[in-house]
């Protein structure tokens, strides 16, 4: 019946409700006695809060970002844990930009945590598990999009529930390819991440037969992103940085530090659709997805902690649940026994993405579907139809096995 219980996180709201009391009606009737305390597994939410600062208002992160997916999933693995006697504690752990990870990770594991979900930058995710290898932590990274982290610098006890940049770009290359807008005059930021996500969207227009007719960047030149960037101001600067562009179908923007990009649509010089870091943007999770039940996760969420779900908290809860799956199946807390089982072919998520989740063996990357927002409604969902791959379709996005550079160690 355990190894039942999770699948009813993912049917309508009401039926969920009544199946969870019903389930627990017959479980507590007919099962046998149980240990008095429940086997408590404490994970850890190692996290790095993210800059106030955004263009948009609406946008500005929640201080809770990150903790409060972990806190929900957890609160679905205790669900299922009243049937396996087990109990999971999400425990916070703050770790400013200054702050030493090393000292973190190892004030975590006094206080018994083995397990981690992690929302940090690239260097201090690798900083954080390497410190903990030997002290036997586990590290599921829930925010950081590097592909190095899957592939360089890949680690076996760090696991990925967040898609990478290559995922990302894939899945947005795959639909304006199936649109036939093969055209792209990409704009990138002048940071180092939108360096990054520029060669993601390179090798992506590259994989899928996408032609990028002309590249250029917008300079930051710093200063406040609200304050110093008034209506009038923006409206003459934007269409003077897409004027003169060679003959394209859409403009795809790879802006991941939040510069620029959200001002180009509606302001471009020729009337083109803005893809990519604004306009119809390739994510993990949208505050608008419903498809496949996850209006009742939204609905929870929202109840809980009275803002929308985003990314970053569903990466955290896809996390939280990952751990909650093995450590059921497993009927054991030991970290040990749910790494392994997360890196077993048998291992596989529902997460509310209209197919079971699983795991790529070589990198250690969760296999997911990417969802095309435009900010408001779910546009489509790659893979596409018709992009074939010999094992699973969700394998055309990000970095296939024969092209994977990871030596787990």
């Amino acid at each position: 019946m355990a190894a039942l219980f999770p699948r009813v996180f993912d049917i309508a709201p009401a039926s969920a409700r009544r199946l969870r009391t019903v389930v627990a009606l017959l479980f507590l009737a007919s099962a046998p006695a149980r240990a008095a305390e429940p086997a408590e597994l404490k994970i850890g939410v190692l996290r790095q809060p993210q800059p106030r600062e955004t263009i948009s208002i609406l946008e500005t992160p929640a201080e809770d970002e990150t903790l409060a997916g972990a806190e929900l999933g957890a609160d679905d693995n205790n669900t299922t844990g009243v049937f396996s006697n087990q109990k999971f504690t999400p425990i916070d752990a703050v770790a400013q930009p200054e702050d030493d990870i090393v000292q973190t990770v190892a004030r975590l594991a006094d206080r018994g945590v083995r397990l981690v979900i992690a929302d940090l930058p690239a260097d201090r995710l690798l900083a954080a598990a390497d410190a903990g290898k030997a002290r036997g932590m586990v590290f599921i990274n829930s925010a950081a999009p590097d592909d190095s982290l899957r592939e360089q610098n890949c680690r076996a006890n760090v696991f990925h529930a967040a898609p990478t940049r290559s995922m990302l770009t894939d899945a947005l290359a795959q639909y304006l390819v199936w649109k036939q807008w093969r055209r792209w005059l990409l704009i990138k930021g002048s940071h180092p991440r939108d360096d990054a996500l520029a060669a993601a969207y390179r090798a992506s227009a590259k994989k899928f037969g996408a032609k990028i007719v002309e590249e250029r960047t917008f300079a930051d030149a710093g200063g406040g992103r609200r304050s110093d960037t008034g209506v009038a101001q923006v409206q003459r600067q934007m269409p003077g940085l897409t004027q003169n562009a060679p003959a394209y179908d859409v403009l795809v923007t790879a802006d991941e530090s939040d510069v620029f990009a959200a001002y180009l649509p509606y302001r471009t010089w020729d009337p083109r659709p803005v893809a990519g870091s604004a306009g119809l943007r390739p994510l993990s999770w949208s505050p608008a997805h419903e498809q496949w039940g996850a209006t009742q996760l939204q609905n929870r969420f929202y109840r809980l902690f009275k803002r929308p779900l985003r990314a970053r908290d569903a990466q955290a809860w896809m996390a939280m649940r990952m751990i909650g799956e093995a450590a059921t199946r497993t009927q054991s807390v030991d970290p040990k026994k749910i790494s392994d089982y997360l890196a077993a072919p048998e291992f596989e998520i529902a997460a509310f993405k209209g197919q079971k989740l699983t795991i790529r063996s070589w990198n250690l990357q969760l296999r997911q579907p990417i969802l095309l927002s435009d900010g408001r409604t779910i546009v489509s969902v790659s893979p596409q139809e018709g992009f074939l791959h010999q094992t699973s379709t969700l394998d055309t996005l990000g970095f296939d096995k024969p092209e994977t550079k990871c030596k787990l160690r």
